[in-house]
């Protein structure tokens, strides 16, 4: 990058990271570190919520699935707004009367402390995890732009993250977020705006649209139904998976699901917090579709420019100095010729059928030379998905922009991971470390255990994010990983809300049995289609629970529990 682009990178970060701190100079005790003092308005809920969704992955690897895979990923959010009106009807009012630091505190009200334990780890693993992946994102920055090793930047980018949410809380990652929000939203119309304007002469955005839509591109709306006419359970985007699946996953990811749960309870009210939320399920399909539509303007203009066979240098770099050299360079070869002949084709106007073949002929090219890295056994990520739209960046745009949009990415991944490590620290200090220690702690001792809490699950992120540098599309991969609990963890609180028939005991181990298996479907059965697994996590967790309920005996003297 140029001078001018590290100046603004530089100063664009600082700012944002004395802005939190602050803002949050006031907290100094557990409700003011974890809630925010619940002082928060609805636009600040709003902006936190849809930054903590909006991490690094969605601007690196959103780009690079439509690139990759067309549009149809976008079905993946059709069930949002009707989650966000369920959510605010039914957990909402119940979170607020309660007066609630995490979601989990509700389960042990309703049922007993074992199932709130249960859920709690639930999170705890899966959005350890899932945040683990989200440091991968910025750290593929570091990565392409100094040469490093991804592990050691994983390490540096994990510790400037540690860093800067063990210092502020929720109150810094909340104000910090509405600054992060309007300036990634600015970069990414930004990105857009220079991938139409860098296009030839005489080719706008409607001849970029139809380029992308000759090689089904512009799939916004697939059904998952095959040529014999029969549903593809195993099709991962289409609009049954995405209203059905993606109504559970998005009511689970909203509703019980600490990273988020924690943004809208620090609401002033009820309505502050429905407000936010609704403008959220308002507001996240257009945002979405915009990602997408860059990546689709940055193929379109792809057809005009050379780009190389895989976004990631690594992965030429390793391949032809494999055992694989020789087809390697057939392939490289072949690709760059056919662009060649593309970019002709497409300025003098030949047929569509020719420039159809020509596009065709490149990705036949490209899934061949991915073929053979993978029989390679090279050791960097096939998948390019990840680097398609850095490689955009850091090659075409103007100096000044370059620095601005690495800075989004940047200011992506701080906060929503910043988010992340503030819910997995109040989760393990209010429903683990205080729930299983009798020692009596004043605010300040309970404020220093909490950062204790955000250092070492930070350092846990670091640990696992080492395991998830060749994941490919880090997009896909974070909500596969979300999938396998999300659906459990709903039936749990579906039960809590709705079934008072059923106790403690059977719903304890139906989530178990239900879990595990959610594990078998998709790690022995192969099974693909993960937004269904939110669905069959819920109907598990609340059958079995109902048959378990009618066969186990009902405890003598024992109060029935009940929805509060």
């Amino acid at each position: 990058m140029h001078l001018l682009d590290w100046i603004i990178l530089t100063i664009t970060l600082l700012s944002i990271v004395c802005y939190g701190i602050y803002r949050s100079k006031a907290t100094s005790n557990l409700d003011g570190y974890f809630r925010g003092n619940k002082q928060l308005p609805w636009y600040l809920v709003l902006l936190s919520i849809m930054g903590t969704q909006a991490s690094a992955i969605t601007f690196i690897s959103g780009p690079g699935q439509a690139f990759n895979d067309g549009m149809r990923f976008i079905q993946y959010y059709f069930g949002l707004p009707l989650a966000m009106v369920v959510i605010c009807v039914t957990f909402v009012p119940i979170f607020h009367k309660l007066n609630l630091y995490t979601a989990y505190e509700f389960l042990e009200k309703r049922f007993d402390k074992r199932t709130r334990t249960f859920a709690s780890i639930i999170f705890l693993v899966s959005r350890g995890l899932s945040t683990g992946i989200s440091i991968v994102a910025p750290s593929i920055i570091l990565s392409s732009l100094f040469g490093w090793d991804i592990y050691i930047t994983n390490i540096i980018m994990g510790g400037i993250l540690i860093i800067y949410t063990v210092k502020g809380g929720a109150k810094a990652v909340a104000y910090t977020q509405q600054l992060q929000f309007v300036i990634i939203i600015a970069g990414m119309v930004l990105a857009g705006y220079y991938a139409v304007h860098l296009l030839p002469k005489g080719v706008g955005f409607a001849n970029a649209i139809d380029i992308a839509n000759n090689v089904g591109k512009m799939n916004v709306i697939t059904t998952g139904i095959t040529d014999k006419g029969s549903f593809n359970w195993n099709d991962k985007f289409n609009i049954f998976s995405g209203i059905i699946g993606g109504f559970f996953l998005a009511l689970s990811y909203f509703g019980t699901d600490q990273s988020q749960v924690g943004r809208y309870i620090t609401a002033k009210s009820v309505k502050e917090s429905r407000v936010g939320l609704l403008l959220n399920g308002l507001l996240k399909i257009p945002m979405q579709f915009l990602i997408l539509l860059v990546g689709i303007l940055v193929f379109s203009f792809y057809q005009y420019q050379k780009a190389p066979i895989n976004f990631n240098p690594k992965v030429t770099q390793q391949l032809l100095q494999s055992n694989q050299k020789d087809s390697a360079t057939y392939y490289i070869e072949s690709y760059t010729n056919t662009q060649t002949i593309l970019g002709e084709a497409l300025q003098n106007k030949s047929p569509n059928t020719t420039i159809v073949y020509l596009q065709q002929q490149l990705l036949q090219y490209k899934k061949g030379f991915a073929t053979i890295a993978k029989k390679a056994n090279i050791t960097t990520d096939v998948d390019d998905t990840n680097y398609v739209f850095l490689s955009f960046v850091t090659t075409y745009l103007p100096i000044g922009v370059v620095g601005l949009l690495i800075a989004m990415i940047f200011l992506a991944a701080w906060g929503s991971i910043a988010a992340a490590l503030n819910a997995l620290a109040s989760s393990s200090v209010i429903d683990l470390h205080k729930q299983y220690n009798s020692t009596v702690y004043t605010e300040k001792q309970e404020y220093i255990i909490s950062k204790k809490y955000t250092l070492a699950w930070g350092l846990f992120c670091i640990v696992a994010a080492q395991f998830a540098t060749s994941m490919g599309s880090l997009i896909v991969a974070v909500n596969v990983l979300g999938s396998l609990f999300y659906g459990v963890m709903l039936g749990l609180f579906l039960v809590a809300f709705f079934i008072p028939f059923i106790k403690s005991t059977a719903v304890f181990v139906s989530a178990i049995i239900s879990q595990l298996a959610i594990f078998y479907i998709h790690f022995i059965l192969h099974f693909k289609g993960f937004l269904w697994l939110n669905v069959i996590g819920v109907l598990l967790v609340i059958g079995i629970a109902f048959v378990l309920q009618l066969v186990l005996p009902v405890p003598k003297n024992v109060a029935s529990n009940t929805t509060p």
